[in-house]
């Protein structure tokens, strides 16, 4: 756990089923990205599997971005009608794409294989992954 990181945020960051993945493209007319991913806290980073899901055969948006400007963030959120019980978690930091071959990859797959069981089924050994190593993080509770 991120020595700044308050335990309730990074119980939030542990357990979320989906976070939301925000890159920028490069280029003279930047434009935001946001998609949702699976992702799994893991030494002080952040890893998210590009998965079997049908691609349209082009490079990933995400993975071109990232790319571009070597930066991404990730929001964990909660929503509860009741808005003492909002929160959320933003990572900030640099981001790369990186292939098995990465020292990081095997254990990074193996937990996010613990957190997601449908990733059990799929051939993900040499699939890309992403890695935010968060240089900023940033919270927010209802309750606070």
């Amino acid at each position: 756990m991120p020595e700044t990181l308050p335990a309730w945020a990074f119980a939030l960051v542990r357990d979320a089923r989906v976070g939301h993945l925000a890159t920028i493209s490069g280029g003279a007319s930047p434009q935001p990205h946001v998609i949702p991913v699976c992702f799994v806290p893991l030494d002080d980073a952040l890893y998210i599997a590009i998965d079997e899901k049908p691609k349209s055969g082009r490079r990933l948006q995400r993975l071109r971005n990232i790319e571009a400007t070597g930066t991404a963030a990730l929001l964990v959120d909660h929503y509860d009608e009741d808005w003492t019980q909002l929160a959320w978690v933003l990572a900030r930091g640099a981001a790369a794409g990186i292939d098995a071959s990465d020292q990081r990859h095997p254990p990074a797959l193996v937990a996010l294989r613990e957190k997601y069981p449908q990733y059990r089924r799929m051939a993900l050994e040499s699939s890309e992954m992403i890695v935010i190593g968060p240089v900023r993080w940033t919270w927010w509770r209802g309750e606070e």
